[in-house]
């Protein structure tokens, strides 16, 4: 007889930890090897987790709705044998014993956890580790000088813990408090959010409001937003382009593409040719930043932002997008809003996209500054096309007429994205959709 463990699954590249929706088996139920053991879902998408191994659940670890750390051992399976007496339900499941498991720490201890509140340096710490500092009478001077076991040298609870114990023990002493200073006219103090919410009274609303409280997916990618904006120095570049070639081809083509091939072409994937091509000129743009190591991939998957009926959004990837035609692109395309719309995506549909596009014209607008999807380095937008009177300029002289314009917008990473890149990257964008072929074939 031997013991099986269930860790949580990796998801994506940028995906630290998951949450526990809802479990399929308990302790003494019996499990065949893939089948659905439990439901987890990320800030990307939900997701079935199979079992591993074929035999009965010994221990669930964790419970619904617990924040798992990726990696971390979250139930065990034991093989060979027949049922036994069964252990603890979830809502009773003991924890790990951190010195036989060190990796399936509590979900409130995940290294990466999102960052809640900025001290005055640039450290990021979580809401746990602030409370245990409050309770514990932890100075910020302290926090800055503790050295971190987590993600990017973060402070976890276990450091926080440890410290306090040392502290205890006489091993340690607390860092002198720093003297308390008025902050400069320009420069707004920065409090914990946790300690807001602590020491404020509750918040009262004048007039006649409604308060809708954010579901799961919601405060997720608002944590994924604010920790972009705190990773990333956001430059946003604009241009236009006259997309005129390309929208009389589309319009000629679309019925006879959609009578051909089974599927429609819409506008998505011939931007997406578009970047693509211009990526294989300018590599760079296609990378991650690990530390000061820039990370050029190879690989060119570019994720599609999609708005849900829900009204969230999530960013399917459309893999190796330089290995497939027009076709194949409008497949991809396609497949991946409809999977997206109905809840069908996969993990792996989400996972290591290096370069996004944003289509803020499906919604009337004409120009956005999109927020960079971490860990990548740029984000480009298209706008609303729309019917312009602009210059023409010919051999023969200037005349002005009706075309079809469109603004691009592109938000990057000025850590390794410089203005000339970004700038030429865009434009370069824009010409290859203003030299459209109009007699192209597909």
């Amino acid at each position: 007889m031997a013991t099986v463990d269930l860790v949580m699954p990796k998801m994506g590249e940028s995906i630290m930890e998951a949450t526990i929706l809802k479990w399929h088996k308990g302790p003494g139920d019996t499990v065949n090897m893939d089948e659905t053991l439990l439901e987890i879902a990320t800030d990307k998408v939900d997701s079935e987790v199979p079992s591993t191994a074929a035999g009965v659940i010994d221990e669930v670890l964790f419970k619904v709705n617990d924040v798992v750390p990726i990696g971390t051992v979250i139930a065990r399976i034991r093989t060979g044998g027949e049922a036994g007496t069964p252990a603890p339900k979830p809502a009773e499941a003991r924890q790990p014993d951190t010195a036989q498991a060190p990796a399936a720490a509590p979900a409130h201890e995940a290294p990466a956890a999102p960052a809640a509140a900025q001290s005055s340096g640039n450290r990021f710490y979580s809401p746990l580790v602030l409370n245990i500092a409050a309770q514990e009478g932890v100075s910020m001077t302290d926090l800055e000088s503790m050295p971190g076991t987590g993600n990017e040298g973060r402070v976890t609870k276990k450091d926080i813990l440890q410290f306090v114990a040392d502290r205890k023990a006489g091993k340690t002493q607390a860092a002198p408090a720093a003297p308390q200073q008025a902050p400069a006219s320009n420069q707004p103090m920065v409090i914990p959010m946790n300690k807001v919410e602590q020491n404020a009274a509750p918040a009262q609303y004048r007039g006649n409001v409604e308060i809708i409280e954010m579901d799961r997916m919601r405060k997720l990618i608002a944590d994924h937003m604010v920790r972009s904006k705190h990773t990333s120095p956001h430059v946003t570049s604009f241009t236009e382009a006259d997309v005129t070639n390309l929208v009389l081809w589309r319009d000629r083509a679309k019925k006879e593409f959609e009578k051909r091939e089974g599927t429609k072409i819409t506008f998505t994937p011939l931007f997406v040719e578009a970047i693509v091509r211009c990526i294989k000129k300018f590599p760079l743009i296609n990378s991650s930043l690990d530390g000061t190591n820039i990370i050029v991939k190879k690989d060119i998957n570019i994720g599609m932002a999609t708005a849900l009926p829900s009204g969230n959004l999530i960013v399917p990837v459309i893999r190796n997008a330089d290995q497939l035609n027009l076709v194949g692109l409008a497949k991809q395309v396609n497949g991946l809003a409809d999977a997206a719309r109905n809840n069908k995506l996969k993990p792996e549909d989400i996972a290591d996209g290096t370069f996004t596009l944003t289509n803020v014209g499906t919604f009337g607008s004409l120009m956005g500054t999109p927020i960079i999807n971490q860990p990548q380095v740029a984000i480009l937008a298209v706008g609303a096309i729309k019917k312009r009177p602009v210059v023409i300029e010919t051999p023969h002289g200037d005349s002005i007429a009706i075309r079809h314009m469109m603004y691009l917008s592109m938000s990057y990473d000025h850590r390794i994205v410089d203005g000339s890149l970004g700038a030429t990257f865009l434009t370069a964008v824009a010409n290859e959709l203003e030299n459209f072929n109009p007699n192209r074939e597909f």
